[in-house]
């Protein structure tokens, strides 16, 4: 899994549509107790649930595949010609 240049920024933007997405689905908001790790973790699953994602494979369901499942996700979501995408 190659990381691209925007990997970073494109992981703060999926998780900010991600806990909107959960908030209007009825979830609290993610207190600043919650860690990263389990924030990245709690959206992937609800996208999951959700069907707008495909699950990982059991053994490469971790931390770093959530994430990139993520990025994925979101940069499908953005036009084409978004400056996060060049």
């Amino acid at each position: 899994m190659k990381a691209g240049k925007h990997d970073t920024q494109l992981l703060k933007l999926a998780m900010e549509i991600g806990v909107g997405y959960a908030q209007k689905r009825g979830f609290d908001d993610f207190g600043k107790g919650i860690s990263p790790k389990d924030k990245v973790e709690c959206i992937y699953r609800l996208l999951v649930q959700d069907k707008l994602i495909q699950p990982l494979a059991e053994d490469k369901d971790d931390g770093p595949n959530r994430k990139h499942k993520l990025i994925l996700w979101i940069s499908k979501q953005l036009p084409k010609d978004h400056e996060l995408l060049n």
